[in-house]
């Protein structure tokens, strides 16, 4: 950031440089409850922050959506391998969410560079359509390095995204694989996308992928119909392997075409299906609460183990070599009782 111009160099003396006064809480608050674009993109943008006061102004805001947060929004995550057309089936499948009365937000998360740090944060320019629409709301966020195809503050995202109005909300996922899963337990349906002609492609698709989908689509049958509906038919049959549902819910297994948008109603109606299925079965609010338990248990691994790293405990003993008598495993359990006992000796004294 240039620095403030000083008033010796300034052209006109009389000028005075004035820092641009930023929002505080209650007017920042009102803004996004009005339904203000920017001022949720600001409030996003305050979440991913490092700097202390940016956070706490965040935590303030969340907080405020939280207590708001109920059965009037549908979230949905979406993952798939790149290049299967994860950002035009949203594009399309928005529209058509746009096009029955929702107001929609997607959160697209892109990979970071594990060298650079840093992301592309494409997904809205391959969305030029969607973008347009001024009921729908795109946030291209990074990774930040952070597993399960989704950042640390897409949870606060979406609470945030709420409160601004937004019913409909669509997480897009950096990839599939093992570690891709932490969207379905952030989201109350997931939708998960496929490559024609299966192959080494349904190999790569995890089986435990496979058991949290709650629908599977094929995509781009216009361009290879005969091996969109094989791949749709392997998927099935590998369904049936997987254990009874808790929600009672049969998968479904459908083809569709992003690029031209073929199926995009059916499939709009198929998780219309499974919604009103968990309403009226309460897995609804069954799963908004384990949503809020998985939400608790991250914050409390996130603030512990920054509490761990900060203290100059970790920090010298991270310095010291391992002994290959003590070894990492009973070195990490020193650690943690030293760190547990040095907590309890601070709030004694």
């Amino acid at each position: 950031m240039p620095a403030a111009p000083s008033e010796d160099s300034a052209i006109n003396q009389r000028l005075r440089y004035r820092p641009r006064a930023e929002p505080g809480l209650e007017a920042r608050w009102a803004s996004i409850r009005a339904g203000d674009s920017a001022a949720l993109s600001q409030a996003i943008t305050l979440l991913e922050s490092s700097r202390p006061q940016d956070r706490l102004l965040a935590a303030d805001l969340v907080a405020r959506a939280d207590a708001l947060s109920g059965e009037h929004s549908f979230r949905l995550g979406i993952s798939g391998s790149p290049g299967v057309g994860k950002s035009t089936f949203i594009e399309v499948f928005g529209q058509a969410l746009l096009d029955r009365g929702h107001r929609l937000a997607v959160l697209a998360i892109d990979p970071s560079s594990s060298l650079s740090g840093g992301s592309i944060l494409g997904d809205k320019t391959r969305m030029a359509e969607l973008a347009k629409r001024e009921a729908a709301f795109i946030r291209p966020s990074p990774s930040g390095g952070f597993l399960g195809g989704v950042n640390r503050m897409t949870r606060e995202s979406m609470l945030l995204c709420e409160a601004a109005g937004y019913d409909y909300l669509m997480v897009e996922t950096v990839g599939v694989g093992q570690s891709e899963l932490a969207v379905h337990g952030m989201t109350d349906a997931f939708l998960l996308l496929a490559q024609p002609g299966a192959g080494d492609e349904l190999q790569g698709i995890k089986r435990g992928v496979l058991e949290l989908a709650d629908l599977i689509v094929v995509n781009k049958v216009d361009r290879l119909p005969e091996a969109a509906k094989q791949t749709a038919v392997q998927l099935q049959q590998a369904l049936h392997l997987a254990p009874a549902r808790a929600d009672q819910w049969t998968p479904l297994v459908q083809t569709a075409a992003a690029l031209t948008g073929e199926h995009i109603d059916t499939i709009l109606t198929s998780v219309e299906e499974y919604r009103q299925h968990l309403l009226t079965n309460t897995y609804f609010t069954q799963g908004r609460e384990r949503q809020q338990q998985q939400w608790l248990l991250e914050l409390l691994r996130t603030e512990i183990l920054g509490d761990l790293e900060s203290s100059a405990m970790f920090q010298e003993a991270a310095r010291q070599p391992v002994s290959h008598e003590q070894g990492l495993y009973h070195k990490a359990r020193q650690l943690l009782r030293q760190f547990y006992h040095d907590q309890i000796k601070d709030q004694t004294v």
